[in-house]
């Protein structure tokens, strides 16, 4: 499958334009449509009683809630401009939308209709209002489509031209695999690694993940499956993005909460310490 509708979530962050370049070469090799989304949530005070000043009276209250939107919508009218101009630049087809209400629910609702979105990872320099710190995974859980997060940190021009697929078997993980051939390119390096608990032996033992590196080699790709043991005193997360640096991948791809969500949270995982420490762009599936 091709990518042929793209969006991307935008604001006002410095990030935004690392975002929506990565966005214009995704859309200009796949000849796609490329959507501009920006909820206005996302472009709130993270502090939004401070920037209301702390408790007005109840009868400024409204007036202050008014003026703290239409800087939003400005700011939103500002992005829509520039990301139209970056359109006609680069010769891509595409359009704008922004939207009220909880940005989670209107990046879900907007990525269910199309190949794949790009979202940035949470930057904690640049915080989101509360009720949007869990955009990411909220999205990731509820829009059934394919995520590209894109870190807080570096440079990204191209991706899918050296590519580590994390395999596990699972669901998730074979859905990233499948969504992750829209992304790869045919002259692609990829990897397949498998993480093994510490104490694992590999003696005698087939290579985990063959099979699905096999299936990918069929697509036209080359494809190389490696086993790692992990060591007991860092998280698989560390493991794959020092597996990454090693390959100088530019693109990870994985499945995202194999166990249950608020598991995840609640005794931690490799989707959130993923979320919060990846240092390349992340495909990620549910």
């Amino acid at each position: 499958m091709r990518l042929k509708d793209l969006l991307v979530v935008l604001d006002t962050t410095p990030r935004s334009d690392v975002r929506l370049a990565l966005a214009l070469d995704l859309a200009r090799r796949n000849d796609a449509h490329l959507t501009g989304l920006c909820p206005l949530e996302l472009l709130l005070p993270s502090d939004l009683g401070f920037a209301l000043g702390g408790y007005p009276e109840v009868m400024a209250l409204q007036a202050a809630v008014d003026e703290v939107q239409a800087k939003a919508s400005e700011a939103a009218q500002g992005l829509e401009a520039r990301f139209r101009e970056a359109l006609r630049r680069e010769g891509v087809a595409g359009d704008w939308r922004t939207a009220d209400g909880p940005a989670a629910e209107a990046v879900a609702f907007n990525a269910r209709h199309a190949d794949l979105t790009l979202l940035g990872q949470p930057d904690p320099e640049h915080p989101l209002p509360p009720s949007a710190r869990g955009m990411v995974a909220d999205t990731l859980m509820t829009a059934g489509r394919p995520l590209l997060v894109i870190p807080y940190a570096g440079s990204f021009p191209s991706i899918g031209r050296s590519v580590l697929i994390a395999w596990t078997e699972t669901r998730e993980a074979a859905r990233a695999a499948s969504d992750a051939l829209a992304l790869i390119d045919p002259t692609a390096s990829v990897t397949v690694l498998t993480i093994s608990p510490p104490g694992s032996g590999s003696a005698g033992v087939a290579v985990p993940g063959a099979e699905i590196a096999a299936h990918l080699a069929r697509h036209g790709l080359t494809v190389s499956a490696a086993t790692t043991v992990r060591d007991a005193t860092i998280s698989d997360a560390d493991v794959l993005l020092s597996y990454a640096a090693d390959l100088g991948a530019d693109l990870l791809v994985m499945g995202g909460y194999g166990h249950a969500r608020v598991r995840e949270l609640a005794l931690g995982g490799m989707t959130r310490d993923m979320l919060r420490h990846m240092t390349l762009p992340v495909l990620i599936s549910h």
